[in-house]
């Protein structure tokens, strides 16, 4: 009976045993000197422990910005380092790399605007771009590419002496519901704020040059302007009004609970007021400021992603409204399991294959 019972309990108390094993590493993970070498390149990570950081504290250690110049570590985004008109990134998943998607937005935008700074800023304390760094893809960018910078970002530093240091100071972001896409309006607004010149979603394949495009954006729909590229005119400029407007709508109104109020809601609400006219027309906008229709930017709608991952081939409609528009969104929330099969006639391949083909050359067999 004795042994019949040790057989019974054999298989809970492994169980036990590697779930404890676990959570001790888990708990590990970190020590009292601050960060340890992460394990996994990529989003699917602790939210409190992103939260943490983009909070500027782990375990209670502040997340400061001393880093190494760029080459092996790269350092923090300061001042003095921006160009006028540069075309930004954020990669807000805390993570130590760009996944091949995202560096396929950097390397088209590098590659159509080979004159214009190309800055990537990553939240992740960890990011390492020298020879025997850990940051792949950052790093075959930065090879590849001399307009491409990769920089550290420490968004308690980055919001000090704007109007949204209270805000980050508060807390407000690591209390929101969906604190990694907060953060990324937060700063692409911040962002602007600070430089002007271009924001860019990581979802974005930029095929046109944006030369000689000023103070704009792009609608989604008949109703809404959406978030993912926007252009102001930098700190002095006649269009840095509407940056200045878009932070303070963002820290005055800020709901943690909603995901698309602090993004697309902002502009659309400030070009709403500001613009003084109703909302669709988006006409008589401060300095000139322009709102392109969807075939500008978001030439398959975010209900026909599947388009852009078609098995059978890119269709027609499709390959025509891509080849108009300056850039396609390839709308990441929603087709972020879909697979590319490097090689297919797949629309984001073919995309893929002529506007960031370093990356797609050395993705592996899918992209």
């Amino acid at each position: 009976m004795v042994t019949r019972l040790n057989k019974y309990l054999l298989l809970p108390m492994t169980l036990f045993a590697v779930v404890t094993c676990i959570l001790f590493a888990a708990n590990s993970f970190f020590d009292g000197s601050g960060i340890q070498p992460w394990p996994s390149l990529h989003a699917h990570w602790d939210g409190d422990l992103c939260a943490k950081i983009l909070g500027g504290t782990v375990n209670g250690n502040r997340v400061v910005g001393d880093m190494e110049p760029q080459g092996e570590t790269p350092r923090d985004v300061v001042v003095e380092d921006v160009a006028d008109g540069s075309i930004f990134f954020h990669e807000t998943s805390c993570s130590k790399d760009l996944n091949p998607r995202q560096a396929c937005a950097v390397e088209s935008a590098a590659r159509t605007n080979p004159k214009t700074q190309v800055y990537v800023l990553m939240t992740s304390p960890n990011v390492s771009i020298g020879r025997d760094g850990i940051s792949r893809y950052a790093r075959l960018l930065s090879l590849s590419y001399p307009n491409v910078r990769v920089n550290r970002l420490d968004l308690r530093t980055y919001s000090q002496g704007t109007p949204m240091e209270e805000w980050v100071a508060g807390g407000h972001l690591t209390a929101s519901k969906w604190f990694m896409s907060h953060a990324s309006d937060a700063l692409r607004y911040l962002t602007l704020w600070r430089y002007g010149g271009t924001y860019l979603d990581l979802d974005m394949v930029l095929m046109k040059p944006l030369v000689g495009m000023r103070n704009f954006a792009g609608a989604e729909g008949n109703e809404d302007v959406a978030a993912g590229v926007i252009n102001v005119d930098g700190p002095g400029g006649p269009g840095h009004v509407l940056a200045d407007a878009f932070v303070r709508e963002f820290v005055s109104d800020f709901r943690g609970y909603e995901w698309g109020h602090n993004g697309p809601g902002v502009i659309s609400r400030v070009l709403a007021r500001e613009c003084n006219t109703s909302v669709g027309a988006w006409s008589g906008c401060p300095q000139g400021f322009r709102v392109y229709p969807p075939s500008a930017f978001y030439p398959i709608p975010w209900r026909e992603w599947r388009q852009y991952f078609n098995e059978k081939g890119a269709s027609r409609e499709a390959m025509g409204a891509t080849n108009q528009a300056v850039a396609a969104h390839v709308w990441n929330r929603h087709s972020v399991g879909a697979k590319v099969r490097v090689g297919s006639h797949q629309l984001y391949g073919l995309l893929a294959a002529r506007y960031c083909p370093v990356v797609y050359r050395n993705c592996g067999k899918t992209f």
